[in-house]
């Protein structure tokens, strides 16, 4: 027993030095030395969504598909495409939903109308609920 607390106290004291050399979540290694390049691929980035995160952009996620992707963007930049040679090809790869904001179209229409239909059944549920309430004090 005495030799397990010892060890978890040396991998408690041990944890920050390790952190510590790892590079932070969510932050590129690679950037541009041209801020212009890199604001470039900064707007891209949060043009993309995370397909691992779904509600973040991958300029914002730390999951290790974020980094690969921004990864992705900032050699396609550097061999100088553009940002919708950029679009079209992780489109191509992933489809529309790598996009934030989806074209609509036939394939992508329930995205667009989800939030609106669940906007829709929490009404009617919550009319049901009043309905019902209001029958029982009647």
């Amino acid at each position: 027993m005495k030799g397990l607390i010892v060890f978890l106290l040396a991998m408690t004291l041990a944890a920050p030095a390790f952190s510590a050399s790892a590079p932070a979540a969510g932050k590129t290694v690679d950037s541009f030395s041209n801020p212009d390049l890199e604001a470039r691929a900064r707007n891209l980035q949060r043009q993309l969504r995370c397909l691992v995160c779904q509600g973040e952009s991958i300029d914002e996620s730390g999951s290790p598909f974020a980094a690969d992707v921004r990864h992705l963007v900032r050699q396609q930049i550097a061999e100088g495409m553009s940002d919708r040679q950029i679009e079209d090809f992780l489109v191509a790869r992933y489809g529309d939903f790598i996009l934030m904001k989806p074209p609509l179209q036939s394939d992508t229409w329930l995205l667009w109308l989800t939030p609106f239909l669940v906007l829709a059944a929490g009404g009617a549920m919550a009319w049901v609920t009043v309905k019902k309430a209001a029958a029982r004090t009647a």
